[in-house]
Parts: C-alpha cells; structure tokens; sequence
C-alpha cells in the first residue's frame, strides 16, 4: 500500500503500536502486549520490593497486596487476548518468580508452586486470565443483539475458511476453549448473578 498521510506529514508505518496502554502488533498477535504487561507487573513489584521482601510483613498480606497492586497491572487488557499456551506459560513463570521471591524461596528450594501459592493465598494467573475473558464475554453478550460489539460474537468461528498451516488463533476461540474447559453454556453469560457464580475463581 501507498503512504498514510496526516495534514501534509507521512506517518511512519511500524509493526506495533501502544495503544492506551496495550501494544497492538501487526500480525495481530500479543507476543509483545505479553511481554509489555510482564514488564509493567515487575515495575510494580520493583516499586513495592521494601514491603514484598520485609520478612517481618505476613506472606498474607504480600499476597493481597500482588492481587491488588501487581496482578492488575500484568492483566490489563487481558480479557481481549486470544491466548496460547507459550502465553500463559510466560505469564505463570513470570508470576511465580515474583511469588517466590516473596516467600524467599528459588526454584532450587524445591518448594512446590501449590505450596507457595497456598502461603500466601494467590490462585494461578492462568485461571484469572480465564476469568477476566469470561467476564468481558459475559459483558458482551448481555448487550443488545445490534450493539456493535456483538457482531461476530461466537459466530463466525465455525464457518471461517482456513488457509494451509496452522491458522491464526481467535480471542473467539479463546473463549470457545474457556466455555468447554470450564463447563458453562453461553446462556449462562445472561444471567448476571449465575455468571458471576460460574467463573468466580476464588483465591487459596
């Protein structure tokens, strides 16, 4: 394609691209939106490393404070990811690592992840980064048939064409494979008070 131009300017054209906060990358994968919300998890932690690694604050406490300050911030924009396993696995080693160091345990401890969790009180990323796709999926199907949101929803996944090789994955089928792994049908996402029930991932 020719150039893109702005009032006379030539605006450069880039691969990636930040937007409010998320990176947007041209092949329409999240393999640096995953790495950015990495970073902006460890600039937390880094902010807050005289309390997280004070031994004399309870581990309960530390964990609190991750789900409420740091989590958050690796999670931003989540719910919109279409997820793959080298994604999640990114995002729990990263999590894990920042946990340990709470406990002041390393890997060679051999202290298991279960354990760590369990002491102070942090459910897997993996299962929270479920429940923020699942609940932005609740939100959309309880909007009206002709909000401009629901075009497409769930629909245009079984009849899509595929080329040769592996196709690119959807946040559509994200959500597919999060509905069957968890057991819950899509009427469910209508009802407010069930929904909220079903993908409620209590902490340890």
């Amino acid at each position: 394609g020719g150039d893109v131009s702005l009032d006379g300017q030539v605006v450069v054209q880039k691969d990636t691209f930040r937007y409010l906060g998320s990176v947007l990358q041209k092949d329409g994968d999240i393999d640096e939106d995953v790495r950015h919300r990495i970073s902006a998890g460890w600039l937390k932690w880094r902010q807050a490393s005289g309390i997280l690694c004070d031994k004399r604050v309870p581990q309960k406490l530390k964990g609190k404070f991750y789900r409420t300050a740091i989590r958050p911030a690796i999670l931003y924009g989540a719910e919109c990811w279409p997820t793959k396993r080298r994604h999640v696995q990114q995002l729990s080693v990263a999590e894990m690592r920042m946990l340990r160091w709470f406990c002041g345990h390393t890997w060679r401890d051999r202290v298991r992840n279960e354990v760590i969790r369990d002491r102070i009180g942090v459910a897997p990323i993996e299962e929270k980064l479920t429940q923020h796709r699942l609940r932005w999926f609740g939100h959309v199907q309880r909007r009206p048939p002709e909000a401009p949101v629901r075009n497409g929803i769930l629909e245009l996944v079984d009849n899509v064409k595929r080329g040769r090789g592996r196709s690119k994955l959807t946040w559509d089928e994200s959500v597919k494979r999060d509905l069957k792994d968890w057991n819950i049908s899509k009427e469910i996402a209508l009802d407010r008070s069930a929904w909220r029930l079903a993908i409620n991932v209590p902490e340890p």
